[in-house]
This record gives structure tokens, sequence and C-alpha cells, in this order.
């Protein structure tokens, strides 16, 4: 590189940081971790908002800092009430890192966030970025934090055709960004530069006539802003279709729905969801189209009594959609009705891993205990509440332990990690923290059956 083209490039850097500077101060929104600069806080905020819109963040993080105001609190919260705060954002695995990374601060750290970059570094779900984020907004360090924002950002203004997608990329535009930050302004350079990739480099209609750098843009001079970053698409998500049950309660579960826990480890761990499996194929093999009916409610009834979930299906309710990284679930939701069954005690779990030992073991355990345990230890109410419907004849425990069908969607479950089963009603859903698809699918049933209800009385 010659000296000229070296001055020419501190002139385009220098320029590009001072007018960001400049424009920030003028334009940056009023959020509320923008407030203070609470490490905790800050490190909350950038947690929530991976792959999170702002404006959907910022309830949640309300909520989330009055419901734990330090990092002790929530280090000592139970997990539950944690994903329970997170429910409906989504990536719950980034609840879990959280809470995990609080431990080790108020463990390591007593309760203070460290501001070394190892220290950081070392937190449960801190990566890269999150790190170069804390260190740079909180402890005004001269860190890079190198999200898809500025890496596109970067890619314009200074014509870089790296593919994004590769880690050696990420470090270059690191490199790049670190050089950028003028002395003493990391905190505000690093939060001007994501806010000009989240307001004015935008992905696909870049607003380049108000951005404050456009004149020294090399992808705008060259007419080539709407085709950066380079990107090689992730390989698509694949679709899988699933059957699920909408168990409405009789007799002492009436008004109540049948909802279960997930495994403690793996996909959405102990996060709670109508008990669903895999589809028999559609005619055709169309994603997304419904199977047909009688081998859905075929498949569904052997996978219900396999579960010692004893219920019957009664007709399609209606479909729903949930979306993960590598994975699509389209849920063929079936209304199903509880039959009559011998309740275990109330803190009792579910048979999910069926054989001929696990569902003859439930059964005989419901006959044997459940009854004794739910009206003794667990209390009447208790027990109705949360009992778990299973098989109560031997003979059927051992037809189903013929009939392998998945326990859960991603087949983590072990005898070691059965779920619970419980029989809850809407008031009840503020005890249990669900994936989004079933909070909303409970939501509108309950809907609908409070709509009925009312039609019900005003026609009387």
């Amino acid at each position: 590189m010659t000296e000229q083209k070296q001055q020419q490039d501190e002139q385009v850097q220098r320029f590009f940081s001072h007018h960001l500077l400049e424009w920030y101060h003028g334009q940056k929104r009023d959020l509320p971790w923008r407030r203070h600069r609470n490490p905790y806080y800050i490190w909350i905020s950038e947690i929530m908002l991976q792959q999170t819109r702002v404006d959907t963040v910022i309830p949640y993080f309300n909520r989330f800092i009055d419901r734990f105001p330090t990092v002790e609190a929530l280090a000592d919260a139970p997990e539950e009430e944690v994903l329970k705060c997170w429910e409906g954002l989504g990536y719950y695995s980034r609840a879990r890192n959280l809470q995990h990374a609080a431990k080790q601060v108020k463990e390591l750290y007593g309760g203070q966030v460290p501001n070394d970059r190892d220290a950081v570094f070392a937190l449960k779900g801190v990566g890269p970025y999150t790190a170069g984020a804390i260190l740079s907004i909180a402890f005004n360090q001269p860190e890079p934090a190198v999200d898809g924002n500025v890496m596109r950002v970067l890619s314009r203004y200074f014509l870089l055709e790296d593919d994004i997608a590769k880690g050696s990329t990420r470090v270059k535009m690191e490199r790049l960004a670190a050089v950028l930050i003028p002395e003493g302004e990391a905190s505000h350079f690093n939060q001007a530069l994501m806010e000009l990739g989240a307001l004015i480099c935008t992905p696909k209609s870049p607003r380049c006539l108000p951005c404050p750098v456009m004149e020294h843009c090399a992808a705008r001079l060259a007419g080539c802003e709407t085709s950066l970053p380079v990107k090689t698409k992730a390989k698509p998500p694949r679709p899988e279709e699933r059957l699920a049950a909408l168990v409405e309660g009789r007799g002492g579960h009436a008004g109540r729905v049948l909802i279960r826990q997930r495994p403690s480890s793996g996909l959405l761990a102990r996060m709670w969801e109508l008990p669903h499996w895999l589809a028999p194929p559609a005619e055709g093999g169309a994603p997304g189209a419904r199977p047909p009916e009688a081998a859905a409610q075929d498949r569904l009834r052997r996978s219900l009594r396999t579960a010692g979930i004893s219920a019957r299906p009664e007709g399609h309710w209606m479909a729903a959609e949930h979306t993960f990284s590598h994975i699509v679930w389209t849920l063929q939701v079936y209304r199903c009705r509880e039959e009559a069954a011998l309740p275990l005690a109330a803190e009792s779990r579910a048979a999910y891993g069926a054989g001929a030992a696990g569902a003859a073991g439930a059964a005989g355990a419901a006959g044997a205990a459940g009854a004794a345990g739910a009206a003794g230890s667990a209390g009447a109410a208790d027990a109705a509440n949360a009992a778990s419907p299973y098989l109560h004849a031997a003979a059927a425990a051992v037809q189903a332990a013929t009939e392998q069908v998945e326990m859960f969607a991603d087949g983590t479950e072990t005898a070691e990690e059965r779920g619970a089963i419980r029989w809850i009603t809407r008031e009840d859903m503020a005890n249990y923290a669900f994936p989004n698809v079933f909070l909303k699918l409970l939501n509108h049933y309950f809907d609908e059956q409070e709509e009925l209800a009312r039609t019900s009385v005003s026609s009387k």
C-alpha cells in the first residue's frame, strides 16, 4: 500500500467515525437500557436483542429488571420463574444461559459484572459480540461489538465482499471496527454503529440520502449497496409434521386441559406444551398438508395410549406452526376427550418412556398408590389439579408396550427425564412457561370456551 493510499484510507475512516458519532448524538433513540450505564442491565438488553426486534424487547426488558433488579435476584430465582418472564421472546436457551452466568457472577465476583475481558468471555452464553457490547457500552473499553447490523454497515461503507457467514470475515470486521473507535468514545461509537444499521443501513432498502456517511460509502458510489453484504444462505430448516393433542378434562378435570413438561435438557428443556408426536405421511407427501383423518386419529390414539394418557381424539381443531433454526413444526391439533383413569399422586411424573415395564408400572402404581397418594399427602384439590391420567388395565399396558411411539419431538426423553403432567385452567397458565406456539394455542382455546359460555348464557 502506497503512503498516499494509506492516508486516503485513514481520512475515510476518520470521516466515518466523526460523522457517525455526530449523527448518533442527535438522532439516537431513547431506549430504556441507554438511560444508565448499569452493566447488568446492558447485559440483559444485549441478550434479549439477539434475534429479536427492539420494539419487542422493550416491554420484556422492563418487566425483567422489575422482577430481577440485580444479578443476585436473577441468580437466586427459580428457573421456572425466569422462563415465565421470558415467555414469548423465544430462543429460551438465552434465558437459561443468562441465569447460569448470573450465578457465576454472584459466586465469583460478588454480584458485580466484571470489566475484565477474559472474565466476561467466560460467562455462560457470552460470545464475542456480547462481550464487546458489555465492555464497550458499560465500561467504555475500546472493544469491538460486531453483530449483523455492524457487518452490513462495514461491508457497504468499505465495499467488503467477504462472506459474512464465515468466521474469518467476522474476525476481519472486528479488527476494522476496533481501528474505527475514537479514543474515549467506545460506548457511544459502538451504539452508533448498531443504530445506523438498525435505522438507516437496513438490509433490503438502505436509506442512503439521510445517511451521515453516504459521501464516502464505497458501495453506494459503486451502485451495489443493495447487493452487500455477501452472505451464503444457511440450510433451510427441515419441515416436520406433528399431531398435537388438546385433551379436555371431564369430571374433576372439567374446564381444564392437559399439558406436559419437556425433559430437563435438550430442545425447549423443562418448558410446558400440549402432547404431540410425529404425524403419519400425508397423501402425496406435500409439506404442511394434513395427514388422512383416519390415519391421524389412529396415530394420535396410539401415541396417547403409549404415553399413558387416557384420552380419545374427537376431531381436528386447528393447525399451527413453530419455527426453530433447524426445524419447522407444523402442528395439526386435535381435540381429545379424557377417558376414565385412575390418578397418581400430585407430584408423580408421566411414564413417557413406554415399554412393558414402564407402561405396566404406571398402571400398577396408579391402582396401588395413586388414589391414596392424591387424597393424602397432596390433598384432594392439589391432586385434582396435578394428577396424571394413566392406563388402568394391565392388558392395555402390555398392548402399549408393543407400539413404539416417539415420546418427544427431539427424541431426548429418557427414564430419568420423564415430564410431569398437569391439568390447567387459563388462570393456571401464569404458573407455567410455554413456547410461543402452545401459549397461543391455549389462549385461543380458552378464548373459544369463554365465548361459548357467554353465548350460552345470553341465549337463555
